[in-house]
């Protein structure tokens, strides 16, 4: 969509005012796609670049897929819309050649001010990456269907000011963040894992989450859970993150707001 000027007249200098409608940027978005799930897993329900795809309802030609675990290149901030950092089986810890490099990447893009959502353990490299601490949750596996609590700051948030006070996501996740960067904003939390959702600036956050997620993907995640799986036949479809992932990318498409006086 293109620019298009809308020109008044200000009562008070007689000047024109022309107002600047938000410009839809026609870049991509980036999936980085971090290493891929077991072969068992992804038999069922491919890997997670389709998830987010769907969860999106993108086109071809609307995104495209990094996989840095592959040795591909990282792309330049300036030729994408924005990135989702996805969420992996591999561990922040570990310290893989292909994650620092895309921490690295990270910090990068953070100076681009380039959109950034990080998911699971994209959440944790973007802490990681920014200064925070990563390591495994004292508190045990966080899995399944999870209530999660909102801090007031997030009624402020231009991204999150709509999400209730509580609500449920789909969680599986073994490492958290136990300490964000310094300066970020811890904007949700939850009885296991105290940094929900982290906000470092007005373009990035990251959730521990999985608002890509359905029933369907987090059953085939915990297959051999039966006493968990069991649980999840009849749990209904959180709504509020993947409204959360909606309007991130929604939002990454208009980067230019703004009113200008001739």
């Amino acid at each position: 969509m293109a620019c298009h000027d809308k020109s008044q007249t200000s009562a008070a200098s007689g000047r024109p005012i022309r107002t600047a409608w938000p410009i839809m940027s026609s870049l991509p978005l980036a999936i980085i796609q971090l290493e891929t799930p077991p072969a068992a897993v992804m038999s069922q329900i491919g890997e997670q670049q389709h998830w987010f795809v769907a969860a999106l309802g993108l086109q071809a030609g609307d995104y495209i897929v990094v996989r840095p675990d592959l040795g591909e290149d990282l792309p330049e901030p300036a030729s994408i819309a924005a990135a989702i950092l996805s969420g992996s089986w591999a561990m922040v810890t570990d310290h893989a050649g292909w994650s620092e490099r895309t921490a690295a990447w990270i910090r990068s893009a953070m100076d681009h001010q380039l959109p950034l959502l990080g998911v699971c353990y994209g959440h944790q490299l973007m802490a990681y990456a920014l200064g925070g601490l990563v390591d495994d949750n004292p508190r045990g596996w966080e899995r399944g269907l999870q209530q999660l609590e909102t801090a007031t700051a997030c009624q402020q948030d231009p991204l999150l000011s709509q999400l209730p006070e509580h609500f449920s996501a789909w969680l599986s996740h073994r490492q958290s963040v136990l300490q964000p960067p310094p300066g970020a904003q811890v904007l949700a939390s939850s009885a296991l894992d105290h940094c929900q959702i982290i906000r470092y600036s007005p373009h990035a956050l990251s959730v521990q989450f999985h608002p890509e997620f359905t029933g369907t993907i987090m059953t085939a995640c915990l297959q051999n859970k039966p006493e968990v799986s069991s649980l999840l036949t009849h749990q209904e479809e959180p709504v509020w993150p993947r409204q959360l992932l909606q309007d991130f990318w929604q939002q990454s498409q208009f980067p230019l707001q703004r009113s200008d006086i001739l």
